[in-house]
C-alpha cells in the first residue's frame, strides 16, 4: 500500500492528529454555496469527439442531457487533453502533471515498435506510479469518500485504484476497452451481471449507489465510462432510431455510435437527477469531457466511426481532432448558467482547479504542472499561462505521428519527430488547421520552436531515435492519407 500520508501538507496532518478540531483553518474548509464542502463527480468518456454533443454542434447525435448540463453551467470551446490517446490523459488529470513528466506518454501497453518505421519509440511507465499524489488521495486525507467506477488503464495490480486513493474500484482494470458491451462482460472487477444487461447502464446503476450511500459526506465520484470506445455496440432499439435518421452526405451517420452516445447521455441525466431527488445538487460539482479526440479511423479500418470537422484528424493525432475535447462544468450558486469560454484548459488543470474548490492546497512539496481555472468559472479573473505544451513520441494506431506542440495565445506550432517538420497555425483564423504558416512567419514558428524545446527539456521528456532498420518503402504501408491525418 502507498502511504500517501508523507505527501500531505502540515495542516492535513494536524486535521487528522487532532480529529477535526482544527478543521476552520485546515485544508478542507467549506467553499459550497450552502457552507459545506462540494462533493466532485468527474465524468470521463472514452473517444468522444469535440463535434459529437448537440451543445457543440452536433446535428445528428442526440443528447439533451448533456445539452442541459451546459445550459447550467459552463461550456469550454478550447479544452484539450494533454495527450491525443487515453492513458496519458487519464494519468494527467488524476496527478496534475503532464504525460511527459511523468514518463507515460502513450497508451498502455502501446503499439509495438513498426520494424520499418523511421523512429524507435521510447520506452514509457506500464502504469501510474504510486509514488505519484492523485486528486482521490489529496481529497480522501482531507475526509472525502472516493470511488472509481469504470474504465481505469492505468496499470495492472498493484496499481489498481485502491492504491491510488479510491476506496471503491467497480470495473477498472488495466484494459482499455471491453470485450463486449453485454452481460457478461469478462471484466474480473465487475462479479455479476444480469443477461441483457448493457455496460453503460450498470456503471450508471453502481454510480447511483455510491451516492446515495455517501449524501451525507463529502464524495468524490470519478465516473469514467468505457463509452464510446470500440467495440461499437448498443441497445438494437437506439440503432434502428439512428438507422432511419441516418443520411450518408452528412458527416456523422454512424448509427451504432450514436446509439452508444445516447446510453451514454442518458447515464448523464441519471446522475444529474439522483443528485436532484438528494437534494444534494446545489453542493455537488459535475465536470463532463473526453479523453482525446474523437475516433476517426482504427488502424486499416476504413469506415469512419465519427468526424470532428470543423477540426482535423482524430484520436491518435496531434491535430486540433486528437487533443480538442468538449468540457463542460456545472455548479450551481458558482458558475453562470450557459456561461462559455474561450480560454484554453487541458487536463493537467483539473487538479489543481479541484483542490481550490475544496479550499485546499497543493503540497509545497509536490509539483504540478496544471494551473487552477477556477477563475474562469466563477469569471472573476483570467488564466495566468503562457502556453500549454504536448509530447508524443509514438506512432498511434489511427497513423499519428511522434511529435510535440505548443499553444500560445492563437498560435499553434506543430513539430514531427520525423523529419523536423513544422507547422504553425492560427487556430482563431484557421480552426480546420489548412493553412501552414510557418514560412510565411518564420520568426514566430521560431520563438514557439524554441519555447517547445525548452519545455521538453524543464520536463526530461523522452526522445525517440533514428532506427538503425528504417525502411523508407515501406514506411506509410497500409494507412491511407486521411488516416495519417495528412490532408487538411
Amino acid at each position: 500500500m502507498k502511504d500517501s500520508g508523507r505527501h500531505l501538507s502540515l495542516s492535513c496532518l494536524i486535521f487528522l492528529v487532532l480529529g477535526g478540531l482544527t478543521l476552520l483553518f485546515s485544508c478542507a474548509s467549506p467553499t459550497a454555496p450552502d457552507g459545506g464542502r462540494p462533493n466532485f463527480i468527474f465524468i470521463l468518456i472514452d473517444d468522444l469527439g469535440w463535434k459529437d454533443l448537440g451543445c457543440y454542434g452536433s446535428t445528428f447525435y442526440e443528447t439533451p442531457n448533456i445539452d442541459q448540463l451546459a445550459n447550467e453551467g459552463m461550456r469550454f470551446t478550447d479544452a484539450y487533453t494533454a495527450a491525443p490517446v487515453c492513458s496519458p490523459t487519464r494519468a494527467s488529470l488524476l496527478t496534475g502533471k503532464y504525460p511527459a513528466s511523468l514518463n507515460l506518454t502513450d497508451w498502455i501497453r502501446g503499439r509495438k515498435q513498426w520494424p520499418w518505421a523511421k523512429l524507435l519509440v521510447p520506452e514509457f511507465n506500464q502504469q501510474l506510479p504510486l509514488q505519484e499524489v492523485t486528486i482521490a488521495e489529496a481529497l480522501k486525507a482531507a475526509g472525502y469518500v472516493t470511488a472509481s467506477i469504470g474504465k481505469w488503464h492505468l496499470g495492472k495490480e498493484p496499481y489498481y485504484p485502491t492504491e491510488q486513493g479510491f476506496a471503491l474500484n467497480f470495473g477498472g482494470t488495466h484494459r482499455g476497452s471491453p470485450p463486449t458491451y453485454f452481460c457478461p462482460y469478462e471484466i474480473p472487477t465487475i462479479e455479476e451481471c444480469s443477461e441483457g444487461e448493457y455496460l453503460t447502464d450498470r456503471l450508471t446503476e453502481e454510480a447511483e449507489t455510491f451516492i446515495e450511500k455517501n449524501q451525507d459526506k463529502p464524495f468524490l465520484l470519478y465516473l469514467s465510462h468505457f463509452a464510446v470506445h470500440i467495440p461499437l455496440e448498443a441497445k438494437q432499439e437506439l440503432i434502428a432510431k439512428y438507422e432511419a435518421k441516418a443520411n450518408a452526405e452528412q458527416p456523422q451517420n454512424n448509427a451504432v455510435y450514436a446509439a452508444m452516445i445516447e446510453s451514454m447521455d442518458e447515464s448523464v441525466g441519471r446522475m444529474v437527477k439522483k443528485l436532484q431527488e438528494l437534494q444534494i445538487a446545489d453542493r455537488t460539482v459535475i465536470f463532463f469531457t473526453s479523453d482525446n479526440g474523437g475516433l476517426v479511423y482504427e488502424g486499416k479500418r476504413t469506415e469512419a466511426v465519427t468526424s470532428n470537422e470543423p477540426l482535423r484528424a482524430g484520436k491518435g493525432h496531434l491535430y486540433e481532432g486528437g487533443v480538442r475535447v468538449p468540457l463542460i462544468v456545472r455548479w450551481p450558486g458558482m458558475i453562470e448558467p450557459g456561461s462559455v469560454s474561450h480560454v484554453p484548459v487541458t487536463s493537467t488543470d483539473f487538479y489543481p482547479t479541484i483542490l481550490e474548490m475544496a479550499d485546499m492546497h497543493v503540497d509545497p512539496q509536490q509539483t504540478i504542472d496544471g494551473v487552477s481555472f477556477l477563475s474562469l468559472l466563477k469569471q472573476t479573473g483570467e488564466l495566468k499561462r503562457d502556453a500549454i505544451y504536448w509530447h508524443y513520441p509514438h506512432y498511434s494506431n489511427q497513423g499519428g505521428e511522434p511529435g510535440g506542440v505548443v499553444r500560445q495565445g492563437d498560435y499553434k506550432l506543430i513539430e514531427f519527430y520525423r523529419d523536423g517538420k513544422l507547422e504553425l497555425y492560427n487556430l482563431r483564423e484557421d480552426i480546420g488547421e489548412k493553412s501552414n504558416l510557418a514560412e510565411q512567419m518564420p520568426d514566430k514558428a521560431a520563438e514557439l520552436y524554441q519555447m517547445l524545446k525548452e519545455w521538453r527539456r524543464s520536463v526530461s521528456a523522452q526522445m525517440p531515435a533514428v532506427n538503425p532498420e528504417y525502411d523508407p518503402a515501406k514506411a506509410d504501408q497500409g494507412l491511407t492519407g486521411a488516416q495519417r491525418g495528412v490532408t487538411p
